[in-house]
């Protein structure tokens, strides 16, 4: 039995355009990153920020616009208390393991083994945080968005390791050319949207092909 030829849903370059559909969306990408980084500056707002990012770019293969204006809308109806709450969380994370990682610097006892546990508890912290990012359910309920992304991390190891992998990668680039840092949130919540729905696509394949 023949397996059933799988609909493109991307839209092909019409004739005389200039620029293809993969061309615009790696544009809007950059639109988007440049808005959530705006929206990061007040820092509490950095995990509301990166999660409408990634439910923006989710958006697109549904054939909605990825621009900084649906953005800025999605992000306006969605602040809330909580939202402010996971931004201390996170703040109140990052604060905690410099601090750490300073005392492990200024010589104490045990340093290296103390600063390679640290750096390991920042490192799950980091992956945990912005899986939960690119869940859905953080756009409504956060507790539910890091359940779900403890349960991904577990279960989708290399997708985390994916997550680690994108995050160096933007730290290197922000690094390299400062300017850099304002686009890096783009790509950024690419590829966590991209780690995110990745299982699901996995499954739906196969499924096509069992059922082939």
């Amino acid at each position: 039995m023949s397996t059933p030829r799988t609909t493109r849903t991307t839209r092909t370059r019409e004739p005389g355009e200039v620029f293809g559909p993969r061309m615009t969306l790696f544009a809007d990408m950059l639109s988007v990153g440049l808005a959530t980084a705006a929206a990061c500056l007040p820092l509490l707002t950095a995990p509301a920020a990166l999660s409408t990012a990634c439910a923006v770019l989710r958006g697109a293969r549904e054939a909605q616009p990825a621009t900084a204006g649906r953005y800025f809308a999605l992000l306006r109806r969605r602040l809330r208390p909580g939202d402010l709450l996971a931004g201390a969380v996170a703040l109140a994370g990052a604060l905690l393991l410099a601090a750490d990682l300073a005392l492990a610097r200024a010589g104490l006892p045990g340093a290296p083994l103390f600063a390679a546990t640290a750096a390991a508890i920042g490192a799950c912290a980091t992956v945990l945080g912005l899986r939960a990012c690119a869940r859905p359910e953080s756009l409504t309920d956060w507790p539910a968005a890091v359940r779900e992304a403890a349960q991904d991390a577990v279960q989708d190891v290399g997708g985390s390791a994916l997550v680690l992998l994108a995050v160096a990668t933007s730290a290197v680039c922000a690094w390299m050319l400062v300017p850099l840092a304002f686009l890096a949130p783009g790509p950024l919540a690419l590829a966590l949207t991209a780690v995110d729905v990745r299982p699901a696509s996995g499954s739906g394949r196969e499924a096509g092909l069992s059922g082939g």
